[in-house]
């Protein structure tokens, strides 16, 4: 048998039951205790600009789009569209591992220049700082941690917090339609007709 085919459907969904679990494992009630404030802050902002590196960068783009959807001005660092951020904007930053060189270089830039700045992360104590800042904890594995041979898992690297964090956005995103008096049918209307 050729590695390619080594795995049958069986062993396939008791990986997939597996990640679940992991992924599952990540919340509890207080994960989502900044969920009413961020709601509060992205509703108030002039524009909401989103950035974030590797597999986590696209995790913010999809962010980014579905507050489009919720009739939000969002947009993604590096779009050739994007405001300059001040006062009364948003910046909202995934650091996983707690720091990237980018992210806290653009957060500091973003800070200076008077935008609020979300950072959402696993590794709260370790983050980066820097003025006007607000700090979400997402308790995920990342590849901060994702050799330490005392902790089981299925998902590789920094899995685990990304789909984490892609979870979070869409509870965010639900809590937050509604929040704005939002409805599936009026940003269903925001989709982009070019495709």
């Amino acid at each position: 048998m050729s590695k390619a085919s080594s795995h049958d459907s069986g062993s396939a969904f008791t990986l997939l039951k597996s990640a679940i679990g992991e992924v599952e494992g990540v919340f509890s009630p207080s994960t989502f205790q900044d969920l009413e404030h961020i709601c509060e802050k992205l509703s108030s902002a002039k524009s909401v600009v989103c950035y974030g590196v590797g597999r986590e960068g696209l995790v913010m783009k999809s962010l980014t789009m579905r507050l489009m959807h919720a009739g939000i001005h969002a947009y993604f660092v590096g779009d050739m569209n994007v405001p300059p951020v001040g006062d009364k904007d948003l910046f909202l930053v995934s650091a996983g591992p707690g720091h990237f060189s980018t992210v806290e270089a653009l957060s500091k830039v973003a800070s200076d220049s008077g935008s609020e700045v979300v950072t959402f992360t696993a590794q709260k104590n370790s983050v980066f700082k820097v003025p006007n800042q607000y700090v979400v904890n997402i308790p995920a594995r990342t590849m901060a941690n994702d050799l330490d041979k005392s902790i089981t898992q299925v998902l590789p690297m920094g899995s685990l917090y990304e789909v984490a964090l892609f979870l979070y956005f869409e509870i965010l995103i639900l809590l937050l339609r509604d929040y704005l008096k939002e409805s599936a049918t009026s940003m269903r209307e925001r989709h982009t007709n070019l495709e």
